[in-house]
C-alpha cells in the first residue's frame, strides 16, 4: 500500500518498495523499481518525485491512473524486462500502441508498430493486423504480392483472399423448448425455434445471409466490427447451415445447455428449454 501524503524528508524515497496501483478500476501490485525502470516514462516521472503530493488516489489510498486497466498488464510486463510478449491473434494491438504512447514508452511503441524496410517492403510484423480494423481482401493480397518475398509470405497466410473470401468465424445460436410427457419420449410436443441469432464480424454476416439478416438491433455497425445482436428473418436452422456451406464455411464446434420446469401443477408434463450454439469457420 502506498504511504500517506507527507512522504519522508531528505533524500529518502517517499515510496514503499511494493506499490499498489488502480488503473482504470484494475488493481496492480508491483515493485517501485519496476515503475521507475524506464527513464523519462510517465510512470518514472510519477514515482521519481520527492513527494507523493499531487498524485491521484482512489478511496483505498492506491495510486490511480485513468487508463485502460486490462491493457496495462502488457505495459507493466514490458517495464519488467523490456520485452514484448502478446497472445496469439491479439486483437487490440492498435489500442496497446496508444497506451504505450501515453505512458511515453518509445521502445514499446516501435515494437508495436508495423516494420517497413528501406526497400519499402513489409517486415515480419507487416502480416499482423488488428482484426477490429482490417481484414485481408483481394486488393490486400495483390499489394502484398507486389512487395516481393516478405509480401508473398504474408499473402500465403491469407489464402481465402485469393478468391475474394475473407476468413473468420460465425456463431449461430438459438433458443428452443418442448414439452415432454411422463411416460414416453414419443409424446414430446416440440415448439418451433423462435429466433436464430448471428454473432461475428458484420461484413461476414452480411456476405453470408444478405437480405435475410435482420439488422434492426444494430443497424449502423461498421463492417469490420463484431456484433452479437443480429438475427435471421427465417427460423429454419438447416436454411442457415445451407447458406454458410454455400460460401465455404464448415462447422468446427457446438454446445448446448438446458433447463427443466413443470408445465402444469396438475400434470407431470415438463417444459425443457435449451440454448444451442454452432460455431462455423472459413479459412
Amino acid at each position: 500500500m502506498a504511504l500517506p501524503d507527507g512522504g519522508i524528508s531528505g533524500e529518502e524515497v517517499p515510496f514503499p518498495e511494493i506499490i499498489e496501483l488502480n488503473v482504470g478500476g484494475q488493481v496492480y501490485i508491483t515493485r517501485y523499481s519496476t515503475l521507475t525502470s524506464v527513464p523519462d516514462s510517465l510512470l518514472w516521472e510519477m514515482f521519481s518525485r520527492k513527494s507523493v503530493k499531487g498524485l491521484a488516489r482512489d478511496t483505498k489510498g492506491r495510486f490511480f491512473v485513468d487508463r485502460d486497466g486490462f491493457l496495462f498488464r502488457y505495459i507493466l510486463d514490458f517495464m519488467r524486462d523490456q520485452q514484448l510478449v502478446l497472445p496469439d491473434h491479439f486483437p487490440e494491438r492498435g489500442r496497446l500502441q496508444r497506451e504505450a504512447e501515453f505512458f511515453n514508452l518509445p521502445e514499446l511503441v516501435k515494437l508495436l508498430a508495423p516494420k517497413i524496410s528501406k526497400q519499402n517492403s513489409l517486415g515480419e510484423e507487416g502480416c499482423q493486423s488488428d482484426p477490429e480494423d482490417s481484414s485481408p481482401g483481394i486488393e490486400t493480397t495483390r499489394n502484398l504480392g507486389s512487395l516481393g518475398g516478405a509480401g508473398a509470405a504474408c499473402a500465403s497466410l491469407v489464402p481465402s483472399a485469393l478468391d475474394g473470401k475473407r476468413s473468420g468465424f460465425i456463431t449461430i445460436g438459438y433458443r428452443g423448448s418442448y414439452t415432454l410427457g411422463r411416460d414416453s419420449h414419443t409424446d414430446a410436443k416440440f415448439r418451433r425455434v423462435a429466433r436464430i441469432m448471428v454473432c461475428g464480424k458484420t461484413s461476414l454476416a452480411k456476405e453470408v445471409f444478405g437480405e435475410t439478416l435482420n439488422e434492426s438491433r444494430d443497424p449502423d455497425r461498421p463492417p469490420e466490427r463484431y456484433t452479437s445482436r443480429y438475427y435471421l428473418k427465417f427460423t429454419f436452422l438447416e436454411q442457415a447451415f445451407d447458406k454458410l456451406a454455400d460460401v465455404g464455411f464448415h462447422m468446427v464446434a457446438c454446445n448446448s445447455t438446458g433447463t427443466c420446469a413443470f408445465a402444469h401443477e396438475q400434470t407431470d408434463d415438463k417444459i425443457w428449454t435449451s440454448y444451442t450454439e454452432y460455431v462455423f469457420f472459413r479459412e
